[in-house]
């Protein structure tokens, strides 16, 4: 049984959660019959039913049957990307309550924007996940999205980081247009300035040198296959080199096309091997979002979700820019560039296991809401991704709970179901360790401490959909 500092006698428990079976992340084995006393926002007790005796009159949630869970974390989302002020607050934030997710890291945003929900959250004006932020991306000219931030030079880079730091950032993001001298610049000042950077590794940069630099975490992927080729060299001038002139839009696809392949057949177990080894020196976090890769990066006709039924709760303004989205990855491509495209996301899915085996961290995130990647639901994907990988179930909702708290230096709050923790939690209606798709039978959110049940999470549920009929 495990026991806080406080007894059962001296802690009044706002609410109790009987006879469930805890699944609390840290690797143990499910506790059967379990009893979890929360006393406002923090898990006081957790031991068997039986030895747990309730206050009179203490809330009560019957959990017979049911599974609990720490609160899941989408460590990759754009929560002001729907169009403000409406997507974050009627479209992306009701979803991923609904689906369970109690923490975001939201990669790129208006500092003021992300400010405002974070307080509308803490202050209990808006049901919503804890935030974290990286603020606008820092990227070359022209920069690949926004809102970003364009360096150019070294002196640029290190300003815009210092920038950042005075607006209360929690990491900085980095983007792919970045020359090198701009990238290497914003490593060494935020090691001065004692703040993490993150994001994708620059087209100019090898994930080697990521890194060796320092750089947080990787995400999607990016340039990892590339830096397992061996003409890694070869690959990357070819992709810097300018664009031949007067090519035709079916010249630019096999051009493209040709270049994958040889991506795809020039990858060394060695180099592989070597890369591996040096996320793992370098405490390379890597955060694949493989919805985001399936589903808009190497999209093809059999992972299209235009006739998804959860695109009832796209808002048409942003369903217009899915379909936008969907469209340019399929009109005129060929089953031989669909299968480089499955190819890719084959490898990439072998990567990440061994990367998972050699010890290499990883953390689940989804890239929300981009193009076909659904909030919440998004996150539940890459989980079902992870294990099809070759993760472990519990390896798997240990990068959605456990790692991403350690990440965010949360541990001893978050991410576990274990006393003295804050309660956020979920509670299931299957086994997720039998069947990872078990985190999708969610019977209630546990929201610091606050129950949302299945009638309140199907209104919220319904609620987004209305907003998205009525725009």
């Amino acid at each position: 049984m495990s026991c806080s500092t406080k007894s059962a006698s001296t802690a009044v428990p706002t609410l109790a959660i009987t006879h469930a079976t805890v699944i609390d992340a840290t690797g143990a084995p499910p506790q059967l019959d379990t009893t979890v006393l929360i006393e406002r926002d923090h898990i006081t007790l957790i031991g068997p039913s039986r030895r747990i005796s309730l206050p009179p009159n203490a809330p009560t949630v019957d959990a017979t049957g049911k599974f609990l869970i720490p609160g899941l974390v989408d460590s990759h989302v754009h929560l002001t990307a729907a169009g403000e002020p409406t997507g974050s607050r009627n479209f992306i934030i009701p979803l991923l309550v609904a689906n369970g997710i109690t923490t975001v890291r939201d990669m790129d945003g208006s500092v003021d924007l992300l400010k405002q929900l974070r307080k509308e959250i803490s202050d209990g004006q808006l049901l919503g996940p804890q935030i974290f932020f990286t603020g606008p991306y820092l990227d070359g000219d022209p920069p690949s999205f926004q809102p970003s931030i364009v360096v150019k030079t070294a002196d640029e880079a290190r300003k815009a980081v210092d920038q950042l730091v005075s607006e209360g950032v929690d990491f900085i993001k980095v983007q792919s247009v970045l020359d090198r001298a701009p990238y290497f610049a914003i490593a060494d000042e935020s090691k001065k300035k004692n703040i993490r950077f993150l994001g994708h590794v620059p087209d100019r940069v090898s994930a080697f040198e990521a890194a060796a630099a320092g750089q947080a975490s990787i995400e999607h992927l990016t340039g990892v296959l590339l830096s397992c080729s061996s003409q890694e060299t070869e690959l990357r001038a070819a992709q810097a080199a300018p664009l031949p002139p007067h090519e035709t839009p079916q010249q630019a696809k096999v051009r493209q096309r040709t270049w994958l392949r040889k991506l795809l057949d020039t990858q060394s177990p060695q180099k592989t091997n070597s890369l591996i080894a040096a996320f793992l020196a370098h405490h390379t976090w890597q955060v694949p979002t493989f919805p985001a890769l399936v589903h808009l990066g190497f999209l093809t006709p059999q992972t299209n979700l235009a006739n998804d039924p959860r695109m009832k709760y796209v808002p048409q303004s942003e369903k217009k820019i899915w379909q936008q989205g969907t469209t340019s990855q399929l009109n005129g491509y060929t089953d031989a560039d669909f299968a480089i495209r499955e190819e890719i996301i084959r490898r990439s899915l072998v990567v990440v296991v061994q990367m998972q085996t050699a010890g290499v961290r990883i953390m689940a995130g989804t890239d929300t809401p981009a193009p076909n990647v659904f909030p919440g639901s998004a996150l539940h994907e890459d989980l079902a991704y992870l294990v099809q990988a070759g993760l472990t179930p519990m390896q798997a909702l240990q990068a959605a709970t456990k790692n991403p708290a350690e990440f965010l230096s949360q541990l001893d709050t978050h991410g576990t179901v274990e006393p003295n923790k804050i309660a956020d939690l979920v509670l299931l209606d299957a086994n997720p360790l039998a069947d990872i798709h078990n985190t999708q039978k969610i019977f209630a959110v546990i929201l610091r401490g606050h129950v949302l049940g299945r009638p309140t999470l199907d209104a919220l549920l319904h609620s987004v959909e209305q907003n998205a009929e009525a725009q």
